[in-house]
């Protein structure tokens, strides 16, 4: 009853992310419940330039088929063969989940709201000091990227997500209804994200977590996905952190020819390795990339996120394929996979069989992470000024993310 209740109480909110829309294709406009999962637990839906598979278990998409610049098919995200293996797999990757209800590092494990302190669940960097961790990533042990959403709506071209976060779990004051929805059309995969706190005022942050390569793990030339270009145009500014990637509340400069500058022109993931400056660049003993950009959108005046351009661009040359990342978030994470270490194997519909090229692994490098996100951490840096993003109160407005995918062919980078 609780997810019908908040159904209708986010009204108008709540209706472009349910009501389903024919984009033609093989897309429907029949929203249906009795769409099932297929033989490996995968919940599928498509558009004439995709076709994507999402599982319950943190509201995550598992596969994500489209054909490269030549008409061959590739499954460009990570992730496992059978939706079952996400629970039982220890490493937890975060591939391609929802993390909430607060994503990305919060310092300390602690935060502030009308001048109560808050000790939430802490699961990263563990110290002597601090043997469960010295901060919190992604809400915790058990954020919701371990728990199982329910699907409450599932068309041919759309399915729809919930989830019903309780009062105190992981130790975030007051319950949270959150809402998350996936749809692809023609060559775009849209989502929609919602989430309503309902009982007491609580922090909100989240994300998708996907792990992406464009040539579908299958590349002949290279298994990294350094050969990826990226260009992020409106982000000249950074979040500056310490060595375990906890935001100092300093704003940084990204210098043009820097490491950090992907917005004065695209240039490949890899261009910088080598260069002393990207050693530490993601924390100590990492080198490249888990940087929270900035984007600056505004200081060109009034903008629609749909229409008036994209804040990131991941290319191969190699594949041709290329995505344009449209959204109305005001940062943008990038994670050049510097922790893979080639223990997670591929899944079956990725890699080559050749093993004389490379093995059926994802190597150090070998993906990138692109976070759709706000001010990481901004919780703890009242100055930056980001409350009104990230506290959300009963009855006031509720939290929503919205992001779009749009893929197409281009084999020059």
């Amino acid at each position: 009853m609780r997810v019908k209740a908040c159904l209708a109480a986010l009204g108008t909110f709540l209706l472009p992310i349910t009501a389903a829309q024919s984009y033609g294709g093989t897309g429907s406009s029949n929203a249906s419940s009795s769409l099932a999962p297929d033989e490996h637990g995968f919940y599928w839906i498509y558009s004439e330039g995709l076709a994507a598979a999402f599982i319950p278990y943190g509201a995550s998409i598992a596969k994500l088929l489209i054909n490269d610049a030549w008409g061959i098919q590739r499954d460009i995200v990570a992730g496992f063969d059978n939706a079952s293996y996400y629970e039982i797999d220890k490493q937890h990757p975060h591939f391609g989940s929802v993390p909430g209800r607060y994503a990305n590092r919060i310092k300390n494990s602690t935060f502030e709201i009308d001048g109560v302190s808050y000790k939430v669940n802490a699961n990263e960097n563990p110290t002597a000091e601090a043997p469960d961790g010295a901060d919190t990533l992604h809400g915790g042990h058990n954020g919701w990227d371990y728990r199982n959403f329910t699907v409450v709506a599932h068309a041919n071209d759309s399915i729809t997500f919930s989830i019903v976060d309780p009062d105190g779990e992981q130790g975030f004051p007051g319950e949270v209804v959150s809402y998350v929805t996936y749809t692809v059309h023609d060559w775009t995969w849209d989502f929609k994200m919602v989430a309503l706190a309902t009982t007491k005022k609580t922090p909100i942050m989240l994300s998708s977590h996907t792990y992406w390569n464009l040539d579908g793990f299958s590349n002949n030339e290279t298994n990294t996905a350094l050969n990826h270009t990226f260009y992020m145009p409106y982000s000249g500014q950074r979040v500056g952190v310490d060595n375990i990637l906890i935001p100092t509340g300093d704003i940084l400069a990204n210098q043009p020819g820097s490491v950090n500058d992907f917005w004065s022109g695209p240039k490949q993931i890899g261009a910088s390795f080598g260069n002393p400056e990207l050693d530490g660049n993601c924390g100590f003993n990492c080198t490249g990339y888990d940087t929270c950009w900035l984007v600056n959108r505004a200081q060109n005046g009034p903008y629609d996120w749909r229409t008036d351009g994209f804040v990131a661009r991941l290319q191969s040359a190699w594949s041709g394929i290329q995505v344009d990342v449209y959204s109305d978030q005001e940062a943008f994470q990038m994670y050049s996979c510097n922790g893979q270490n080639g223990s997670m194997a591929l899944k079956t519909s990725q890699g080559l069989d050749d093993k004389e090229y490379f093995p059926r692994i994802i190597p150090q490098y070998g993906c990138v992470v692109m976070e759709v996100e706000d001010w990481i951490d901004a919780i703890n840096q009242p100055e930056w000024g980001r409350s009104s993003k990230q506290i959300y109160e009963p009855g006031g407005d509720p939290y929503i993310l919205q992001a779009s995918y749009r893929f197409s062919h281009n084999t020059t980078a």
